[in-house]
């Protein structure tokens, strides 16, 4: 082979490489579930996908910001505005102020009927938001509890479904008339149903958190996030194939759980679900930062700094004539009263005279 031969099969061999790791990635796809009563999305396209541009985990990032009352950040592109335009009510009066988003990673199959769009591959994303004050946060990382694994739990999970569990099965009807089964004395099914039960109690105790919140005078924004591993399980020991049911199960049991998070925060809240469809490193996709600004008294403070000592002498004028003031008026009070207690009780001859005027 030649020295030029060699280059070009050298080439089309890295070439062909850089592709199938592309393919492997997988691609990603962001949903964004509105409230139907009120929306804060733009409408869906009458096509099947309703898909709108591409989206980068930054314009995500933004989009949660802005959809929790804030500005945008000032590192937002021009080309990302027109993006979240696609995206976003064209209203930034009318925002609904708390928000749930979820990273669902090995998400093959997952499916709403809301807005979609495909995610650019991405490290990591910031969410940024202003003062820690400003903003509650809910984590839906926390691990599961013991009682979660409960027969009585996975009992009453079923009957939320209208399923049933008995001798360890656990069946859920669809509305085909057909039936999603998962046999829970195999770990990888047990795994995904009790990471299924986890989620949903989690989501729970936010509601519950907001009913704290609602009474508050100044009541914050809410921004309830998290990532759900529990289809990793059914991946590794089916394979794609049987992601199908459990990604069906993902997405009633998340439908389902959204309606109870309109009704507790009556209609003021929407989700952000992030599909991968591949898994991702441990650590979540995006990250909570807070970009909150100096108050205007400390940046008066800082510029007048320099002249300290006029500064204080002003103070002092100040602290002098206010003390003198109020002893004048202290003095001044006690002496009325004092000439009012002996004043004499004959007729003032001034007062009671019957005065003729020429």
């Amino acid at each position: 082979m030649d020295p030029k031969s060699s280059y070009k099969f050298t080439f089309l061999l890295l070439l062909s490489l850089f592709l199938h790791s592309k393919v492997a990635d997988g691609t990603s796809s962001v949903y964004f579930i509105d409230n139907p009563s009120h929306r804060y999305f733009r409408s869906p396209s009458s096509d099947a996908s309703s898909k709108i541009s591409s989206l980068s985990l930054s314009d995500v990032g933004a989009t949660v910001s802005i959809l929790l009352g804030f500005a945008p950040p000032a590192t937002l592109s021009s080309a990302s505005s027109s993006k979240l335009n696609e995206v976003l009510v064209p209203n930034p009066f009318d925002r609904p102020g708390s928000v749930l988003i979820l990273e669902v990673t090995g998400a093959e199959g997952v499916a709403f009927e809301a807005l979609r769009s495909n995610v650019v591959n991405e490290n990591r994303a910031d969410i940024q938001l202003p003062d820690a004050d400003k903003v509650s946060l809910f984590s839906l990382d926390e691990p599961k509890t013991d009682a979660e694994h409960s027969e009585k739990e996975l009992s009453e999970f079923a009957s939320w479904l209208s399923g049933s569990y008995v001798n360890g099965e656990l069946t859920i009807p669809l509305e085909d008339d057909a039936n999603l089964k998962f046999q829970l004395s195999k770990e990888a099914d047990r795994d995904f149903v009790t990471s299924l039960v986890s989620l949903t109690h989690k989501i729970q105790r936010a509601m519950e958190k907001h009913q704290d919140l609602s009474g508050a005078v100044h009541h914050p924004s809410e921004l309830i996030s998290g990532k759900f591993d529990g289809l990793k399980a059914l991946k590794e020991q089916y394979g794609a194939e049987g992601v199908v049911e459990g990604a069906k199960l993902f997405s009633i049991v998340m439908s389902k759980m959204f309606d109870s998070l309109t009704e507790a925060y009556k209609g003021q809240i929407v989700g952000v679900i992030v599909c991968n469809e591949t898994p991702s490193v441990a650590e979540p996709l995006f990250d909570v930062v807070f970009t909150s600004q100096p108050s205007a008294r400390w940046l008066e403070e800082t510029q007048t700094s320099p002249n300290s000592t006029a500064v204080e002498e002003v103070i002092l004028v100040r602290r002098t004539v206010a003390w003198i003031t109020g002893l004048l008026l202290i003095i001044a009070t006690l002496l009325g009263i004092y000439f009012l207690l002996n004043m004499p009780l004959t007729r003032d001859t001034l007062l009671y005279s019957n005065v003729k005027l020429d």
